[in-house]
């Protein structure tokens, strides 16, 4: 069954997010990114060559939602750990987080590998959750996030404009490494995505969520990207809430249990522990990709089901925090 998802210009992701990328381009020096043509396309640099930042990592994390979400920092306790944490928060959140946020593209920049996300998948909509629900963004604007530790090459440049079928001059790639500020701030915003790409595994029918609300704790950046990994997944992991409206008939409090990383085996060990060990992404259990806290919310009969916990004790030994924090 394909979801119901008309395609209203108002809705798209890659024209929503066009004045949040304006921002950034006109207050680049203020938020302490870099703007460059390269191959004669808008490359936005927010933490590769420069330092980036708290609001920098804010509108990128916004641009990934296709503007379609609000996204804030808070100071949050959890359960005992006070910590800076972003709020992301959508009544469209198919749109916002899978056909736009969701990193499921990886793409080859010389020896590394860069995940692909933002508005742009909308307009190339590639794989399964496309073809499941028939969305596709309509915009001769295209915008393109990379996680990335360098910028784009001649050769990638060239593979997104042909994915995006749009003239170099109307395609925006912003880029930020996992380990910088704006990579910690625009990760922890995924722990709504992470959710619904959980649900989505599954079985569940995403169209059924109305919206969603979540928060989760920025991990403080790292030395090195493999350490970054670590402390951006653990964040997620141990300390991350997510809460779903939605409209739906029993069997959710079956469901929910399902949802939190707590089901899975590899449970209660440090996201770099487990990477160590299996040594490749998709070789760890992909139970483990949750979010640590889980509210569903039935529209229909106003009951509420909720799983999972957070692990301020993991977050204190991944963050590197001393004991009497």
């Amino acid at each position: 069954m394909l979801l119901q998802l008309c395609q209203l210009p108002e809705l798209s992701p890659n024209r929503r997010a066009f004045p949040l990328v304006g921002e950034l381009l006109a207050k680049s020096e203020l938020l302490r990114v870099k703007v460059q043509k390269q191959y004669g396309v808008t490359v936005i640099d927010c933490g590769v060559q420069v330092v980036g930042g708290w609001e920098a990592g804010l509108l990128f994390a916004a641009v990934c939602l296709g503007g379609l979400a609000q996204v804030t920092l808070h100071w949050l306790d959890f359960s005992g750990l006070r910590w800076p944490a972003v709020e992301v928060i959508t009544d469209h959140p198919f749109r916002a987080c899978m056909a736009s946020q969701y990193a499921g593209w990886p793409i080859k920049n010389g020896e590394l590998v860069a995940m692909g996300s933002g508005p742009g998948r909308a307009i190339i909509h590639k794989g399964s959750l496309f073809e499941t629900s028939g969305y596709e963004d309509q915009s001769e604007t295209a915008i393109i996030c990379l996680e990335s530790e360098e910028l784009p090459s001649e050769a990638v440049v060239q593979d997104i404009l042909e994915e995006c079928h749009c003239e170099p001059t109307n395609l925006y790639i912003l880029v930020a490494p996992t380990a910088s500020q704006v990579g910690s701030v625009q990760i922890a915003a995924r722990a709504l995505e992470t959710g619904l790409s959980k649900l989505m595994g599954l079985g569940y029918k995403l169209e059924k969520i109305v919206s969603g609300w979540g928060i989760c704790p920025i991990a403080p950046v790292a030395c090195d990207k493999l350490s970054a990994l670590g402390r951006t997944n653990d964040a997620l992991l141990y300390g991350s809430t997510v809460l779903y409206n939605l409209r739906d008939e029993e069997g959710l409090e079956a469901l929910v249990k399902q949802v939190p990383s707590c089901s899975s085996i590899e449970y209660g060990r440090s996201f770099a522990e487990v990477y160590k060990e299996y040594g490749d992404f998709y070789d760890i259990d992909p139970l483990l990709f949750s979010p640590a806290e889980v509210w569903l919310c039935n529209l229909n009969s106003g009951c509420s089901y909720h799983a999972g916990s957070l692990r301020p004790d993991i977050l204190r030994s991944s963050f590197g925090l001393e004991t009497n924090l």
